[in-house]
């Protein structure tokens, strides 16, 4: 597994040394921060799994009391208040991608076997402890986060035993809603009703038409594409992306990196980047699999489906597929809190397989 991490930070380097070009203090930066996330990661190696359930009602408790802080007496920046100031600046949101997954991992542990329980009441509990942090981020409002805390929290859930006849209700009542957001986004609807912001009412009309809007909202997706597209089967050669050394690519160190990566390795090597995070992923559900305690297989569960949602969220919003949201592509896009949050995860990942009882 840190094998596998290691070649996707070596790629990052490089791709990020092209990237950053014209900010050399960016690049130092990419690479302080990735030393720093791969020594916490080898930190929560460390930390049995027993120390992690212990902790797991404090840390879920400490985030909601953040997000509480941040909603009272958080920083505002571009319209958004996502930051808390304890010295420096913090985004408690983050703490939320892996205290959520930790609480309802314990929480189904303490259950116990499910068939000696109503379903409705067990899982009514847990929809309630995944609800209130999602409803805080929503509000601050950071949309990607929040889809982030609910998959994450959604993934534990599904894999505790969640019946089938709710999992095909939600998936019915997901498609309806997203079909009639889409189908009323120009109405009052999706303002009034669904109390989305000017913003986010836009980057849906961008996605269902990016060219309706080529020099504003539309603008990273169109270019992003044409990177994607002129890149071929081979690229064009590190170094030598006309779109990201013109500097169309917006994003090009963080969100889009992967557009940069495109253009200049080609078709051939993002499918070497998917392999890549497709191994990672299969070994953190290996790690799963055979794990020592249902605590233990839920959190690494779950930590391993949320590297998917990472990836397929990032790469989704970079092609098109998906509005733009802000998600990284997982230890490849700058961003400090991120990658700490990463190394988090797959450290507890490694702590599940260290400490598994033979």
């Amino acid at each position: 597994m840190m094998f596998v991490l290691l070649l996707i930070a070596l790629i990052s380097t490089v791709t990020m040394w092209s990237a950053a070009s014209d900010m050399p203090s960016r690049f130092d930066s990419h690479v302080r921060n990735m030393l720093v996330g791969f020594s916490v990661m080898l930190v929560f190696a460390y930390i049995p799994p027993k120390r992690l359930m212990q902790a797991a009602p404090f840390v879920y408790g400490l985030g909601i009391v953040l997000l509480l802080a941040v909603a009272l007496f958080g920083q505002t920046k571009l319209g958004a208040k996502r930051w808390l100031n304890v010295g420096i600046n913090i985004q408690p949101s983050e703490l939320l991608k892996i205290a959520v997954p930790m609480m309802l991992a314990l929480y189904f542990h303490n259950i116990g076997d499910l068939r000696h329980r109503r379903a409705s009441h067990v899982f009514g509990i847990a929809a309630l402890l995944l609800l209130v942090p999602f409803g805080l981020i929503a509000k601050q409002p950071d949309l990607g986060t929040a889809i982030l805390v609910v998959l994450a929290g959604s993934f534990v859930i599904f894999f505790a035993g969640l019946p089938w006849r709710m999992v095909i209700g939600l998936i019915a009542g997901g498609i309806i809603l997203i079909t009639l957001v889409l189908s009323l986004i120009h109405t009052s609807f999706a303002s009034d009703v669904l109390h989305l912001k000017p913003y986010q009412i836009k980057r849906i009309e961008v996605l269902l038409d990016p060219t309706a809007d080529p020099r504003g909202a539309g603008f990273h997706i169109l270019q992003a594409e044409t990177a994607i597209g002129s890149g071929g089967w081979l690229g064009k050669g590190w170094q030598q992306g006309t779109q990201t050394h013109l500097q169309f690519i917006p994003e090009r160190s963080t969100d889009f990196l992967i557009a940069v990566f495109a253009e200049e390795f080609g078709l051939l090597g993002v499918l070497l980047l998917l392999m890549l995070y497709f191994v990672l992923i299969l070994r953190g559900l290996s790690i799963a699999h055979n794990a020592s305690t249902k605590f233990e297989r839920l959190l690494a569960g779950a930590i391993s489906m949320i590297l998917f949602a990472y990836v397929f969220v990032n790469m989704g919003m970079v092609a098109g597929l998906l509005p733009v949201v802000g998600v990284p592509l997982p230890f490849m896009s700058y961003g400090g809190t991120a990658l700490i949050t990463l190394g988090v995860g797959c450290g507890m990942l490694m702590s599940v397989r260290h400490h598994r009882i033979r």
